[in-house]
């Protein structure tokens, strides 16, 4: 993970904004207003008791009476506009940024997100993303208000004696600046280190659900609940030191505005002694600072607020900037399939090599069987076909055209890959099928089932093609769930098929339904297949044997 300052995340946050840089403008405007508004209320007020005590203040008494009740009205109204503005733009660039987001996953996806805690992603994508609300609503606009608000009671206060002014620019430096500052770094690294917690207690329980029937089978349910308690306790304890901190800054605040009031007292009572202020200077001065540290607190509320946003955001950024393993092609010529070549591929996951000079010619219409013992880099071919990964050494080509100056969405449209592990959405059967074709008809679905031996099955079930499915396809078998693999590449009607142990689950009388499909379909069909079945390899023209990475 990329460390960064809390600068740095919120500049490249604050960059997410230039699309509603009018509704940002706007909700500034109204905040400055609004503030200003409330703290010429006090003023008013203290003109009011000047007036009374002798006059010469600017306003008469009804003047200033009107003019406190039609601000405390302006007050209302332009809090509730700018906190509409803020609140728009935070859910507006949420909504951008869970587009982001899910573009960079579809971008990452499969190389980048193997291995990667699938608990994890999800706080990122869910929880991590929410607390940037936070910052949008509540940080961007504030700033810009303190720092417009504080220039303009600088000047007010500042009227009445330079040094008065000063001495106020100096409080709102102090609380708006120096705090929060100081409460940033003396927090460190608790807020990303709480959300990398968070992220963690997430992947955990989704493991533990994933695995209940496991856990209960070796009983292993309480090391489970203990494992899960230890992680909340520590994701408590980083909570508590957080919210230590938090209430220290509150504190520290509150005195140190205390001192500047006092401070501030002090100072225009020295200066009207020596005759440079007066007394309305005296106690208007003193009643302006103290009615004026409302947007600047918020500001030292930021050190300690912020510590969670900007860890969320780190996160997040992480995700947005990933690069990926293979980049997606476009603007090239559409290339129609008539066969594949591998020549002298050699491929690594890290310092661990695969594939090593790995040769192979896949003919057009010829059915290629390759077996091998498991972690010999079957699988890993497959993925290098379909350009999951890049090479490192030697080339992919199909139809004479290296793999990678074809368009990645008419690669995509040539192969049909089946994997291991198929994976079905919490949908119908029917929506799960259309996935590789979303325009299929239903005599398309059928016949694609047909094929893959599992359309009697379907029609078994109370609902047929309408029946739910569980979460990654729980409620069906290893082999229902592969079958349907199976009828999504048929339907899918690539010219290349990629099947990657495609019988393994099934039984014998299901295996030889979906050999003879393939034999009997296979014309206008190239088929990879890979299998450790002796029975599954008797329908392949060619069978290769991969060992150690090479081919024999």
């Amino acid at each position: 993970m990329k460390k960064r300052s809390g600068f740095t995340v919120m500049v490249r946050l604050a960059g997410l904004v230039k699309p509603l840089a009018g509704f940002m403008v706007l909700a500034i405007a109204m905040g400055l207003a609004g503030h200003l508004c409330a703290s010429f209320l006090t003023i008013f007020g203290a003109y009011g008791v000047l007036e009374v005590l002798g006059p010469g203040a600017p306003l008469s008494l009804p003047a200033l009476f009107a003019a406190m009740v039609i601000f405390a009205l302006l007050r209302g109204a332009l809090r509730y506009g700018e906190q509409t503005c803020n609140h728009y733009i935070a859910f507006k660039l949420l909504a951008l940024i869970r587009d982001k987001v899910f573009r960079a996953l579809r971008r990452l996806c499969p190389a980048k997100l193997e291995g990667r805690d699938k608990g994890d992603l999800i706080a990122v994508i869910t929880s991590d993303i929410e607390l940037l609300e936070v910052f949008y609503a509540h940080t961007i606009s504030p700033i810009a208000i303190a720092v417009l608000f504080c220039a303009v009671l600088c000047l007010f206060i500042g009227s009445f004696h330079w040094a008065l002014g000063l001495l106020a620019l100096a409080a709102y430096l102090v609380v708006g600046v120096v705090i929060p500052v100081l409460t940033s770094r003396f927090s460190g690294d608790d807020g990303l280190r709480f959300r990398n917690g968070a992220g963690e207690l997430s992947s955990y329980v989704l493991d533990s659900l994933r695995g209940l029937d496991e856990i209960q089978q070796y009983g292993q349910g309480r090391q489970r609940l203990e494992g899960m308690a230890a992680r909340s306790d520590a994701l408590a304890r980083d909570e508590e030191r957080m919210k230590r901190t938090a209430g220290c800054n509150t504190a520290c605040t509150n005195a140190v505005i205390l001192l500047f009031d006092l401070a501030m007292l002090f100072a225009s009572v020295l200066l009207c002694l020596r005759g440079a202020v007066d007394f309305a200077g005296v106690v208007l001065s003193t009643v302006a600072l103290m009615s004026s540290f409302g947007p600047v607190v918020a500001l030292a509320n930021l050190g300690s607020t912020l510590q969670n946003t900007f860890a969320a955001g780190n996160r997040v950024l992480d995700l947005l900037e990933e690069p990926p393993a293979v980049q997606d092609v476009t603007g090239r010529e559409e290339v129609p399939f008539t066969g594949a070549q591998v020549s002298h591929v050699t491929f690594s996951y890290g310092e661990e090599t695969i594939l090593e000079d790995l040769s192979l010619a896949i003919p057009e219409g010829s059915i290629t069987g390759i077996v091998g013992r498991s972690g010999s880099g079957k699988s890993t071919l497959l993925k290098l076909l379909m350009r999951f990964w890049q090479t490192r050494q030697g080339s992919i080509t199909i139809s004479d055209r290296p793999i990678d100056e074809i368009n990645t969405q008419n690669l995509r449209g040539m192969e049909s890959y089946v994997t291991q592990e198929t994976v079905l959405f919490h949908d119908s059967i029917r929506s799960n099928l259309r996935i590789a074709k979303r325009d299929a008809t239903d005599a398309e679905i059928e016949q694609a089932c047909r094929k893959a031996s599992v359309h009697d099955f379907i029609m078994s079930l109370p609902q047929g093609y309408d029946t739910p499915v569980g979460e990654l396809g729980d409620t069906l078998s290893g082999g229902e769930r592969q079958r349907l693999g199976l009828a999504r590449a048929f339907l899918h009607d690539a010219p290349l098929m990629l099947l990657d142990e495609p019988t393994s689950n099934l039984d014998s009388l299901n295996e030889a339904v979906i050999l003879r499909s393939l034999r009997e379909e296979r014309q206008g069909k190239t088929v990879v297949l890979v299998s450790h079945r002796a029975s599954t390899m008797r329908v392949a023209d060619t069978v290769w044997s991969v060992e150690n990475g090479r081919m024999s």
